[in-house]
């Protein structure tokens, strides 16, 4: 019965969400507001269907009704409970129900939003944000079926993937899952506005706001995804590459230009063709993300179980760009430039190479996952792509995207001198020089790193620079230091917030430097009593325990750190044996400080009580943990309504 409401629900989505397309061109064709005002209900409408959809299979979870196939696929009596949220989209047919009914809410959110200037477009968004959840809701009702019931009913479930028991999984799915198809949202305002004929600027602040939010989310579903790679894979890292994290990072290079690039548009009516490419590219590449993660032909270990899935998402991609493309060159002169870029020297000419420098990295990066592919087609091998093509490649990109983060703001608008722009670089120059010498000093010899602290250096230094000569013109006013701050960031938020999540990105980058090229690893064998010293922290093997749990061993060592003669305590690093699914899974225990983490792994637990250890400390890695929380709050300040100041008639 229960199964039966929910593949109906899912079902009238399909119905409703249908009707909401065609009801939306219709009306905007006819000029018929009615039919309008009713496509757009029908697409409150579908987002409902959807949404009851998702609370009756939560509902089934957690009575663990396993007549559901997907139930007892992706749970089971021993499973702990606070993991019911996590089985639910542990598989290919509860993520697309949870992609379709967040994405129908959003898209609800987005229309229901819609400012008044955007009427004429609003029916076209509609149309194209509920084609979106047509297709989901379409693959749920024919392909994979949330609801399909199983007889006999077994009485027992398999149960969740053990890599998936972890307090991240709670969060870092859902929030990467959203991010990829909220891209949808500002690319549904830009081909809105297209197909609506509309030759302004009407739809930039609308899918402005949308592409900040939807790129916080996607953010912060990339950190804590390197969150849990690091506390649980047991490999001493946080980013490997693999293909599916790459899925999650390409459309967030494309979005993250277009943030960029729509200022300038929003600012001086500039960049309009490069904007409506830019966030169909960021889409685009979304979408190829969720092709990967179901049944893409490229292996990962983060992707679902190959089916036939994966093609259908990439003829749905296909579809997609051929339609915007189509578009776009449909309405291409509707999109000239208000103004013409004047001189490269210039902070329009900056955001012009921002865009190029991200765009490069995206394809280069698309290249590196899809040439196992592409090899095993044209040569019969499948040539595995790994860490050393992408750091080699696109380090050198990555350190001309921080460089200019850092020389962006300090550009004036339309063009400059070179003896202006000289006197406004003294300041951030010299000091990442003399930082750089200063860590020469210290010991650093390698290029690479050195590179990248000038560049980290100088970026933070312009952000400085920035805030202080605001702050002193507002002091020089009469204000206090603090309000004059607190004031100068209300006065431009977008601005301002913007250089707070720069600050996140310094924070980010010298974490990366400090972790990739100055981490010590050394694997040892001990028995309990022995201990063993690494970068000045004593290891001492205490004991070991076993634990049978119903759903696998858990088997656990008790070591003592020490720094020098301080001891810091107790860590218990160990793993998990679970013989329903062959695989072990691995806990580490890690002791972190702004300094670095102390990260130790123990397995090959022997009868003797022998372990092997494999100790890391790992310099910087907690600066990446905390600027995420700067990037919500430099994202909340960004978006964050401006006082509208009335004006008094002369």
């Amino acid at each position: 019965m229960i199964a039966d409401l929910g593949h109906i629900c899912i079902l009238l989505s399909v119905a409703l969400s249908a009707y909401s397309v065609v009801g939306s061109l219709l009306g905007a064709k006819l000029s018929t507001q009615q039919l309008i005002d009713s496509a757009r209900l029908g697409g409150y409408l579908a987002s409902a269907m959807l949404v009851l959809a998702t609370a009756i299979l939560i509902a089934a979870f957690v009575t663990q009704d396993f007549s559901i196939q997907y139930v007892a696929e992706n749970s089971s009596t021993t499973m702990e409970p606070w993991l019911t949220w996590v089985a639910f989209y542990a598989g290919n047919e509860g993520s697309l129900l949870f992609l379709a009914s967040i994405f129908s809410v959003l898209a609800g959110l987005a229309i229901l939003t819609t400012p008044s200037e955007l009427t004429t477009a609003r029916p076209y968004t509609t149309a194209v944000l509920l084609g979106v959840v047509l297709f989901f809701a379409l693959v749920m009702a024919t392909l994979a079926n949330p609801f399909t019931e199983l007889f006999p009913v077994p009485p027992d479930g398999r149960g969740i993937n053990p890599l998936l028991t972890h307090p991240g999984m709670l969060v870092h799915p859902p929030m990467l899952m959203t991010g990829l198809i909220g891209v949808a949202i500002p690319f549904a305002f830009a081909i809105g506005h297209l197909l609506s004929g509309q030759v302004g600027d009407e739809w930039v602040e609308a899918a402005r706001r949308w592409a900040l939010v939807v790129w916080a989310i996607l953010t912060i579903g990339l950190l804590l995804g390197s969150w849990w790679a690091y506390t649980i894979l047991g490999w001493g890292g946080y980013w490997a590459w693999d293909p599916v994290e790459n899925a999650g990072l390409l459309p967030w290079l494309p979005l993250t230009a277009f943030i960029h690039s729509i200022m300038i548009q929003r600012r001086r009516g500039m960049f309009r063709s490069w904007n409506i490419l830019l966030i169909t590219i960021a889409w685009g590449m979304a979408m190829y993300g969720m092709f990967m993660n179901r049944g893409g032909p490229v292996p990962s270990v983060h992707s679902f179980a190959q089916s036939a899935l994966g093609w259908v998402f990439l003829l749905f991609l296909a579809g997609n760009l051929l339609f915007a493309f189509a578009v776009f060159f449909w309405r291409y002169g509707t999109l000239r430039n208000s103004l013409r870029l004047v001189s490269p020297l210039s902070r329009e000419g900056a955001f012009l190479l921002n865009n190029f420098l991200f765009l490069i990295i995206g394809f280069v990066t698309l290249w590196g996952v899809v040439y196992p592919l592409v090899s095993d087609v044209f040569q019969g091998v499948v040539v595995t792509v790994g860490r050393p093509y992408y750091d080699v490649v696109l380090a050198p990109f990555f350190l001309g995207l921080v460089v200019l983060m850092g020389i962006g703001p300090l550009v004036p608008w339309r063009q400059t001198t070179s003896r202006l722009l000289v006197n406004r670089m003294i300041v951030p120059v010299g000091i990442g020089v003399s930082v750089a010498i200063l860590a020469a000093v210290l010991g650093v010899r390698a290029l690479a790193p050195l590179l990248g602290v000038v560049a980290c250096t100088m970026a933070l230094a312009g952000i400085m620079r920035e805030w202080v000569l605001g702050t002193r013109i507002r002091v020089k006013r009469g204000e206090n230091y603090f309000m004059a701050f607190i004031r100068l960031v209300m006065n431009n938020r977008p601005r301002y917030g913007g250089y707070i999540v720069h600050l996140g990105i310094v924070m980010l980058g010298f974490s990366v430097i400090g972790s990739a090229f100055y981490s010590t690893q050394k694997d040892v064998t001990m028995l309990p009593g022995q201990e063993v010293t690494v970068r000045g922290f004593t290891i001492e093997y205490v004991s070991n325990s076993t634990e049978a749990k119903p759903d696998g061993i858990k088997q656990t060592a008790l070591v003592r750190a020490k720094s020098g003669e301080k001891v810091l305590g107790l860590m218990t690093p160990g793993y998990r044996f679970y013989p329903d699914f062959s695989m072990a899974a691995t806990r580490a225990a890690i002791r972190s400080t702004p300094r670095e983490d102390l990260y130790v792994i123990a397995n090959e637990f022997s009868e003797n009580g022998q372990a092997v250890f494999r100790i890391y400390v790992n310099p910087l890695v907690l600066w990446m943990w905390i600027a995420g929380p700067l990037f919500v709050i430099g994202t909340l300040i960004a978006l964050w309504p401006e006082r509208v100041r009335a004006r008094s008639s002369a």
